[in-house]
């Protein structure tokens, strides 16, 4: 019989995980390869970013981003779980994390974060120097992210600005310079990350006050979800913004409907006490990504 320390309440048996072998599957578990909505996540501002600065035949961009969400995404993981590893043992949905549960070493987690920075260095390679730079700069942010939770009641924003620079390098691997579309962008996904992480952390919010733990749905308690249909509604406002910045036509507008209709109906179905049904609206945020996409991928298409 396997004994409890030896899977992740999800089961490292079972999936793709599962199929690897057994020494690999503790670092296979410490880069959540087997839960890839976080890698989506963070690619969506990316290709936010080139779509509505109009491609420009740049179209492997969208790939190479992709793959360095997923490289920057997984060594975001182990850093976490590096830095969380004596907390986590505190949570039950983390206790049974590789480091938490000794199944790897602290070592071995550094030596897998060194491979993926490696992998995403290449992904720098292929951007202008302007690009490149921006992406650079990201480190220092996503260094600080683990302490944020200690610091202040809404370390979702620090993670927004974290999961969103995408838009400040898309834009300018396509452009060459950083424009005002960029920066629209990236602050209408910080408030999109911010209304999503509020939904996830609701999972979250009994385990986090009793090790003391903060996050934006334990400070608004009850009205969390009212919290998060008012950075929704935020998140809408800058995309729109944007879009009016690359094509002033209201008709423009149109191609983020279908976005804002996704994100009005996660607002309104989401109840602070229902951790089961967070978690399923946090992840269809993949969907909504996509739709955004689409409709700056119209109207940078159109604009050019």
């Amino acid at each position: 019989m396997t004994a409890a320390s030896d899977i992740v309440p999800d089961s490292e048996r079972r999936g793709l995980i599962g199929a690897l072998p057994a020494r690999l599957r503790p670092l296979a578990s410490l880069m959540r390869i087997d839960r890839p909505i976080g890698t989506w996540l963070l690619y969506w501002p990316c290709a936010w970013s080139v779509a509505l600065a109009g491609v420009d035949r740049h179209w492997s961009l969208l790939l190479w981003f992709f793959l360095g969400a997923f490289a920057m995404r997984s060594a975001g993981c182990v850093y976490n779980d590096i830095v969380d590893r004596n907390l986590d043992k505190s949570v039950e949905r983390t206790r049974l994390r590789p480091l938490a549960s000794g199944r790897t070493s602290v070592g071995a987690a550094w030596a897998l974060i060194a491979t993926l920075c490696l992998l995403g260095l290449v992904v720098v390679a292929q951007l202008n120097v302007t690009a490149g730079i921006i992406a650079f700069v990201s480190i220092a942010p996503v260094a600080a992210y683990p302490f944020m939770k200690r610091i202040t009641w809404w370390p979702q924003a620090w993670l927004g600005l974290v999961f969103s620079w995408g838009a400040l390098v898309g834009w300018p691997a396509v452009r060459g310079t950083l424009d005002l579309p960029a920066l629209l962008l990236w602050l209408g996904s910080i408030a999109w990350v911010v209304g999503y992480d509020t939904l996830y952390a609701i999972q979250d919010i009994e385990d986090d006050a009793l090790v003391g733990v903060k996050s934006s749905a334990r400070r608004l308690g009850h009205k969390a979800a009212q919290g998060v249909a008012v950075f929704y509604a935020i998140a809408v406002l800058f995309w729109g913004a944007a879009i009016w910045s690359v094509r002033a036509d209201w008709l423009a507008l149109v191609a983020l409907a279908p976005a804002a209709i996704h994100l009005a109906s996660q607002a309104r179905r989401a109840d602070s006490k229902d951790g089961d049904l967070a978690l399923k609206l946090f992840r269809s945020n993949r969907t909504a990504g996509f739709l955004v996409f689409l409709g700056l991928l119209v109207v940078g298409l159109s604009s050019r």
